[in-house]
């Protein structure tokens, strides 16, 4: 891997013949191969990193593609301001936010990460650098990338829109759902009242526990609803990332059985119902950040998260993949579900109107039937899987998935007809 200093340079050397071409790479938190090139450079972005201009009174920041959102949390909300759109982790670089088009818990109501962006200059494979815009003359280039795993050069800064806020709380309501009709119909009545909203479920009971939930939503906390003892430092942003620290474990400790039991502790420990809880916004927003190397949780072969959307309509269909996941053996602790609102025009961004599941599932055999049978699943209803995630898609599966594939695939060869931006995904699912 090699560091930036001048990613002109770095172009040139990817160029030469019988290279593997190049990849600009932030953090590396994308679960499959999206941030991997064999045999080919590896652009490490990370030393690009500063902030370049904060204005306050237009909520907007101007960074360099290589700033994570970790970072930008702890220089904002001192100011006031906060990312509109964040993940469920802060180790994530603005660019990397960029090219997966990442969404959070409000997507419902605030869409994805790239819907606030409202400039970028991405250098493409001649050395050019575009400034770009939502709407500008190549908006076309900035939906392309937008959502493009990094297909269409290197993003180097990169202006966010952020939004204001009182304090670095959340009032959060939790509640548990019995079941999957239940978690549907209570997140179809009144979600959009919230701006945050998720569930865990139990991705392992079956029956007529099949689905049952904790749903967790919120709201920005004002300065009204802290308690004094929050109140004196109201944007106070105490969250450390990995404070503890997961130990490598030779066997992994997920299995059927420590799934059950974990699954059931975490259901039945929730409150059946609480309103206005004050949580702190890494601890609603990115838990796992605290955890240090916990995907050593699943021992050395690993695990796989599979994560895909289908429409609002296709409820059986989501259902049935429940049904599935539930009954395949395969167990799941990090369950997330939630609703997703209207997508933006990214031609590969993962979000669109439906229901989203995601499930981290040890590897071990068997697990590629499992997926394959929730591809089919998935496709029948119209829906996708979200590359940032993914680490097995075929081709054919991928142009069955994302229908504006043909035209992402011609702005990428307008600016890049030599393929030089190249990734182990791209080549694997032939972006």
């Amino acid at each position: 891997m090699t560091t930036p200093h001048d990613v002109t340079d770095a172009l040139a050397a990817a160029s030469a013949p019988r290279q593997r071409g190049l990849l600009a790479r932030g953090l590396g938190r994308s679960y499959g191969d999206a941030a991997q090139n064999s045999g080919g450079l590896v652009l490490d972005m990370t030393a690009f990193k500063r902030v370049l201009n904060l204005d306050t009174v237009g909520a907007e920041v101007r960074v360099q593609a290589g700033a994570d959102l970790d970072q930008l949390t702890r220089f904002l909300l001192p100011h006031g301001l906060w990312l509109p759109v964040v993940p469920g982790t802060r180790q994530v670089t603005v660019g990397g936010a960029i090219a997966a088009d990442v969404h959070g818990k409000n997507h419902h109501v605030a869409g994805s990460f790239g819907s606030h962006v409202l400039e970028m200059d991405l250098m493409t494979a001649d050395g050019q650098v575009h400034t770009l815009t939502p709407q500008g003359v190549d908006s076309e280039l900035f939906w392309a990338t937008v959502g493009g795993m990094g297909m269409t050069g290197v993003i180097l800064h990169a202006t966010v829109a952020c939004s204001h806020v009182e304090t670095a709380y959340v009032v959060v309501d939790t509640e548990r759902a019995r079941d999957i009709d239940d978690l549907l119909a209570r997140l179809t009545t009144d979600d959009d009242t919230y701006h945050y909203s998720v569930a865990w479920f139990d991705a392992l009971a079956t029956g007529r526990a099949l689905g049952r939930a904790v749903i967790t939503r919120g709201r920005g906390a004002t300065l009204d609803d802290l308690p004094p003892e929050l109140a004196r430092e109201p944007l106070a942003f105490g969250s450390r990332s990995a404070s503890l620290t997961t130990p490598a474990l030779p066997l992994g400790a997920v299995n059927r059985w420590t799934g059950r039991a974990f699954n059931e502790l975490w259901y039945r420990k929730a409150p059946v119902e609480r309103r206005a809880e004050v949580q702190a916004i890494g601890t609603f927003f990115q838990p796992l950040d605290a955890v240090g190397d916990w995907n050593r949780l699943y021992g050395p072969r690993g695990f796989c998260q599979y994560q895909f959307v289908v429409p609002f309509e296709a409820v059986e269909t989501f259902r049935r993949a429940v049904e599935v996941i539930a009954g395949s053996g395969h167990p799941s602790c990090l369950n997330v579900l939630k609703r997703l609102g209207p997508s933006n025009p990214g031609m590969l961004s993962f979000p669109a109107p439906g229901w989203t599941l995601a499930v981290d599932l040890p590897v071990k055999p068997g697990l590629d039937r499992l997926f394959a049978q929730l591809d089919d699943l998935v496709l029948s209803a119209g829906g996708r899987v979200y590359l940032a995630k993914d680490s097995r898609l075929t081709a054919a599966t991928l142009s069955s998935m994302y229908p504006r594939l043909q035209e992402f695939r011609a702005v990428r060869a307008k600016v890049d007809p030599a393929g030089i931006f190249v990734s182990d995904l791209a080549r694997r699912t032939q972006l």
